[in-house]
């Protein structure tokens, strides 16, 4: 694995891949959702910390979303399984995926 010299916050990736950065944020929020080391936490002294990832966490990313954007079954299911907050599906979810 080659050394990551930098990374790229979530407001960043969902810019980049024209996506909702709260949906973003909430399939990272738990770091099995994607390969070891690629979500970063940077952590600047506040109580917050910002989320980061990796060229390789984006490419999962990606690949990710592509894939459960198949059918409007398997975004359902995919919202439903990575999105705690039903607030946030219900919004997505009126934005039918591309």
């Amino acid at each position: 694995m080659a050394t990551v010299t930098y990374v790229f916050t979530i407001n960043h990736v969902a810019k980049k891949l024209g996506e909702n950065p709260e949906l973003l944020q909430a399939i990272v929020s738990n770091d099995d959702n994607l390969s070891y080391g690629s979500i970063i936490s940077i952590y600047d002294g506040t109580d917050e910390a910002l989320t980061a990832l990796t060229d390789d966490g984006v490419d999962e990313l990606r690949q990710m979303l592509a894939h459960a954007r198949r059918t409007a079954d398997e975004w359902n299911d995919f919202l439903e399984a990575f999105v705690d907050d039903e607030e946030l599906i219900a919004r997505i979810k009126a934005k039918f995926p591309r």
